[in-house]
């Protein structure tokens, strides 16, 4: 079989102003042509660095050692290890693309997106503006883009999150590279653009004749994509099998450990819900509202527009409600309006008509000074704790922030007794408060971000996104400890999410959204095993299960349903 790609002894060093770091340690794969290679593994395992060195895109402090062969379709080998800049220059694009995991730093905002799908034919031959627009229409036809003729002139802020991508994977197909790598294309993606990107990059292979090598954490989009499977860990490849293989039978504990911190549908709140009352019950339509944290009757909630013009609606009269103690999840895709009203809860995008009520204050024309009573009492659960810590400050002192803030600690030292308290709380060591941010993972830099959240004790937690860019296995953490503190500590929470199966996890009643419409909401175990509008149905199919049996009979389903539309 003709290997488009194979790695052999592999090492990779990374120096620092300490000790250097060992990130791959002598590693030997391979990839055929046509075939899709799943690399997983958690954060720091190694899988990145594997897909930069095929590319040679490691930064100055790597030193790399061993074979890496990348051969182009008319079989020329490219040595990247010894290869001159020359020589890996005329490789990229030709030989091997690469699809990088967010398309918004992928493109530059500054030129159209047909003006950077032809610098790439432009990079690698004599080519006139005329054929390289022509191509370039063709490329964004292919891929899905729709009217090309017209979009081809936009920029990158004028596409959806899911069409950015598409136009990332159309560069990496323009020169017809025989080789793709996929550095988690769809790890921010809600789960019906998921569906789509991968469906995409399916195409790619089938279509296209290319081969991709797949990098993700996500198990389910394996199942669903690949045709053998490489599991790392800390550098080193630890199972190697056939897809269908590695999940029916795994060899290894950490194989089977990563397989097991994979949420599902079903499996969470949802089961025990169904348990407890025997049967779904479907929830009443009128709730008694008394006393609940949060109340919106008929709220619109939008951004004021300028020139005078009337606010930009983006939320239509939503009507949901959040008792004492009460996890409620709010789920849909991109611009369904989730942070919006996660936003409006705590002031910081305006409601222009109905009512939202937050601990028992009226949210539409508020001013900013009246909240200062609320803020103590609810927190706030960012999506990337990276940049909602300030970099020069250590852990201890972002967490002790808003004791001091809100005058329950007079000083750092004497706010390091209850930041020590929060830190054990979340499951992290006292000395990590010494810390500073980069210096902590994803997964306990969003412990750390929850302790901050909870530090003031409130009444009401809103969490956004706050596992979507986390491995299944620190995820599966983080919601575990969610749900603890929850138990513990008794505070209601809006938890914002496009993943289901992390909704399921954790909520007690979840509200669909669609174009800042309620398209449905219950308990959920009611929404989740009887939905009853068709977007939820939607969605629910869309999310990929880790077990390619499943997949594959989900992808014709799928398709006979298009049919028969």
């Amino acid at each position: 079989m003709n290997r488009i790609a194979e790695i052999t002894d592999l090492r990779v060093r990374f120096a620092t102003d300490g000790e250097p770091v060992d990130a791959v340690k002598g590693i030997s794969l391979s990839a055929s042509a046509g075939e899709v290679l799943a690399i997983v593994g958690e954060s720091g395992s190694g899988k990145t660095v594997t897909a930069n060195a095929l590319l040679g895109l490691l930064p100055e402090t790597a030193t790399m050692s061993g074979a890496v062969i990348v051969r182009s379709r008319a079989g020329d080998e490219t040595d990247v290890v010894h290869a001159s800049h020359a020589a890996m220059r005329d490789m990229r694009g030709n030989a091997a693309a690469m699809v990088f995991q967010e398309p918004s730093t992928a493109l530059n905002p500054v030129y159209t997106v047909g003006w950077q799908i032809a610098e790439g034919l432009r990079a690698h031959g004599r080519i006139g503006k005329k054929a390289a627009r022509a191509q370039a229409i063709d490329i964004l036809r292919r891929v899905g883009i729709p009217d090309p003729e017209r979009r081809v002139d936009e920029y990158p802020h004028q596409f959806s999150g899911g069409q950015k991508q598409r136009i990332v994977i159309a560069m990496a197909l323009v020169l017809n590279a025989g080789l793709i790598v996929a550095d988690e294309p769809t790890t921010a993606l809600d789960v019906t653009v998921q569906a789509e990107i991968l469906e995409l990059l399916r195409i790619c292979r089938d279509e296209f004749g290319a081969t991709i090598v797949l990098i993700t954490h996500n198990m389910g989009v394996v199942a669903d994509l690949a045709d053998r499977v490489i599991v790392m860990y800390r550098g080193e490849i630890i199972e190697e099998a056939p897809v269908a293989e590695l999940f029916s039978a795994p060899q290894e504990q950490y194989t089977r450990d990563l397989l097991a911190a994979v949420p599902h549908v079903g499996h969470g709140k949802s089961l025990t819900q169904a348990r407890e009352a025997g049967d779904v019950v479907a929830e009443s339509s009128e709730r008694d509202t008394t006393g609940h944290l949060i109340v919106a009757e008929n709220a619109q909630i939008g951004y004021p527009s300028r020139f005078g013009r009337g606010a930009v609606v983006a939320v239509h009269g939503v009507d949901f409600s959040v008792a004492p103690g009460e996890v409620v999840g709010l789920v849909g895709e991109s611009g369904s309006g989730k942070t919006t009203i996660g936003r409006a809860v705590v002031g910081l995008t305006k409601v222009v008509d109905g009512s939202l009520r937050v601990l028992g204050h009226e949210m539409r024309d508020v001013q900013q000074r009246s909240l200062a009573p609320l803020r103590p009492d609810i927190g706030f659960v960012f999506q990337d704790p990276a940049t909602s810590f300030n970099p020069l400050l250590s852990i201890a002192e972002c967490i002790a922030e808003p004791l001091i803030v809100h005058g329950r600690a007079s000083s750092q030292s004497a706010a390091r007794g209850r930041v020590d308290e929060l830190l054990d709380a979340v499951r992290l060591p006292a000395s990590f408060g010494d810390r500073f941010p980069h210096e902590l993972s994803g997964g306990q830099r969003q412990r750390a971000s929850l302790a901050r959240a909870l530090a003031l004790d409130p009444k009401l937690l809103i969490a956004d996104e706050p596992t979507s860019a986390l491995d299944v296995s620190v995820q599966a953490t983080v919601l575990e400890l969610f749900v603890q503190l929850q138990a513990e500590l008794g505070f209601a929470s809006l938890f914002i999410s496009h993943d289901l199966a992390v909704i399921d996890a954790v909520s007690d009643r979840i509200i669909v959204l669609q174009q800042g419409r309620i398209m449905e909401q219950g308990t959920t175990a009611q929404v989740l095993s009887r939905p009853q509008n068709q977007y939820t149905q939607e969605l629910l199919a869309a999310i990929p299960v880790p077990d390619p049996a499943e997949q594959r009979r989900r992808r014709e389903a799928a398709r006979a349903r298009k049919v028969r539309a």
